[in-house]
């Protein structure tokens, strides 16, 4: 069996990550002993012997909704976020000022992935569907951010709690970046699990693990709890076009 919690396994949160995942396994009563890192996650994703794993909204909807099943969906309490939502933070360096529209007409936009939700499609919605002029896929958001740090892009829509992360472990190089404006909140990273496979024992473990977090991992990870969207409220969700 496989369990995956590789959206946002950070460095200095795979111990947090470890413990979680421990809580899962023993409430569950079975699963592998330790969680999958570094597989293909469209592998994992759609394999049979997929018992937990986090995805996307956007390959949720484009790909996986009739492959998977959702189990639950995190609530990682943003600010200004209804329980279980989510929004991208749109990113410059801190000594440019200028306005989206110039940054995304005359600058290089940094992207994760094609299929992500608060990487691209939050940012050409926020757009009202202009697709960027000259882009570069980074195949991460800290990856990203480091583009705009590096001067290799100008912009970026970076998933608000990847962000959140990752300011609070490099507080030297958060001062570079300007989060400068926010995407509308859509449903967070759903839990998924194999398609045949029953995800209610799944959900329940989850709500008894993240409830018996330790608070110091609870902070880390800022998990709140499980909510339940319907697959209807991430489908209904546009696909933008590719870059």
């Amino acid at each position: 069996m496989i369990a995956s919690l590789g959206m946002y396994d950070m460095p200095h949160l795979r111990g947090a990550h470890d413990r979680l995942w421990a809580g899962i396994r023993d409430a569950l009563g079975h699963g592998p002993n330790y969680l999958s890192r570094g597989g293909d996650p469209w592998t994992e994703w759609q394999s049979p012997d997929l018992l937990l794993a986090q995805t996307c909204g956007l390959p949720y909807r484009a790909c996986l909704h009739d492959k998977v099943t959702l189990v639950g969906t995190p609530d990682y309490d943003l600010p200004d976020c209804s329980p279980g939502h989510y929004f991208s933070y749109l990113v410059r360096r801190s000594e440019d000022a200028r306005p989206l529209k110039t940054l995304v007409n005359d600058g290089v936009t940094a992207f994760n992935d094609r299929l992500s939700q608060s990487g691209w499609a939050a940012l050409v919605e926020h757009l009202n569907g202009h697709v960027p002029t000259r882009t570069t896929q980074t195949f991460g958001h800290v990856a990203s951010i480091d583009a705009v740090r590096n001067h290799e892009a100008d912009v970026a829509a970076i998933d608000a709690l990847t962000y959140i992360l990752w300011a609070g472990a490099h507080p030297l190089h958060s001062v570079e970046i300007d989060a400068f404006d926010r995407t509308r909140p859509t449903p967070a990273l759903p839990y998924i699990t194999a398609r045949n496979r029953d995800p209610e024992p799944l959900a329940h473990a989850l709500e008894t693990a993240i409830a018996d977090l330790s608070d110091a991992d609870r902070r880390l990870l800022r998990l709140n709890g499980l909510v339940y969207i319907p697959a209807s409220e991430y489908l209904s969700i546009p696909i933008p076009p590719a870059p």
